[in-house]
């Protein structure tokens, strides 16, 4: 642990509707991927620590899922209880919308930070999809009319567009503190974990219409060899009928995705990986307090 003194340390609790690109954001910040990105919404199902650490500094960002008002399955809301507990223990909260313009879950997640006591940053990301830059004043002028928040910063996290301006405003705001983790670790997730989202990630980007959403992985038996890793992978979907659409004829499209996560768990790993994925039904997984806890989505509130 660092002494306090002049060192800053605190929790960041990044939050929004679902897609405004908040796990681009904390891997641009952190400097490293420890959240996965695909251009659907809800791609995040769990509340991830990145952690970045500088010489008088450790900001610990937390990656939330996306907050939504309509939360029918019991992963929504399981989903919803890890991203508003989050909010309990921040220091500062990143609240992130689009800068295309507010919309009606944006009002619904403001409705959720009414309580919230730590200051509020609102991030207006994806700046760079707004040309030209004017076209962003009637929405910047709007929300700063309702003074709720302590900053609000336009961004471009794809592009990392300032970021360093938005640092210095969360530094700004945190308290003297000490490390809460050491100082290589960039999160809190260990590789197992990692390993499954990688392979979600793949699978989420090659399937359409609602099957990635049916999707869970499960990571069985890694044998870590010096030069080799081996990797058994459990990919579980909703119905009967999501299964082949997985495999795809002849198995082509599962061996497609298992090709494309093999290279990033390559980069991950840093050595060679086999890759074993099997394709099972677990009915209604998504409703079923039981394999939400096999799969991964204990309660982490």
């Amino acid at each position: 642990m660092t002494g306090a003194g002049s060192f800053r340390s605190g929790f960041v609790a990044v939050v929004g509707r679902p897609n405004t690109g908040k796990s681009t954001l904390v891997n641009a910040l952190v400097g490293e991927k420890v959240s996965i990105v695909t251009a659907r919404p809800q791609t995040t199902r769990h509340r991830i620590l990145g952690i970045r650490s500088r010489s008088d500094s450790q900001v610990v960002f937390v990656d939330t899922p996306g907050l939504h008002g309509n939360a029918r399955k019991l992963i929504n809301r399981t989903m919803n209880r890890a991203a508003a507990s989050s909010l309990a223990d921040a220091d500062v909260v990143l609240f992130v919308i689009e800068a295309s313009g507010w919309h009606a879950a944006d009002e619904h997640v403001l409705q959720r930070l009414s309580r919230v006591a730590a200051p509020m940053i609102l991030v207006v990301n994806k700046t760079d999809l707004v040309r030209p830059r004017s076209k962003m004043l009637p929405l910047l002028e709007a929300v700063q009319a309702r003074q709720l928040f302590a900053e609000i910063v336009p961004v471009s996290a794809l592009e990392s567009e300032n970021l360093e301006r938005l640092m210095e405003l969360i530094l700004a705001r945190l308290p003297a503190g000490e490390r809460f983790y050491p100082e290589d670790m960039k999160t809190d997730r260990g590789r197992d974990f990692r390993i499954g989202e990688i392979l979600r990630e793949k699978l989420m980007a090659a399937l359409e219409r609602e099957v990635p959403y049916g999707l869970a992985v499960e990571i069985g038996a890694v044998e870590d060899g010096e030069r080799l890793a081996s990797i058994d992978a459990r990919i579980w979907v909703a119905k009967d009928s999501q299964r082949p659409i997985v495999l795809g004829r002849g198995g082509e499209r599962l061996k497609a995705i298992g090709q494309a996560a093999r290279l990033d768990l390559e980069a991950f790993l840093g050595k060679k990986v086999f890759l074993q994925t099997h394709v099972k039904v677990r009915r209604n997984w998504a409703d079923d307090a039981r394999a939400l806890r096999q799969f991964g989505y204990e309660d982490e509130s």
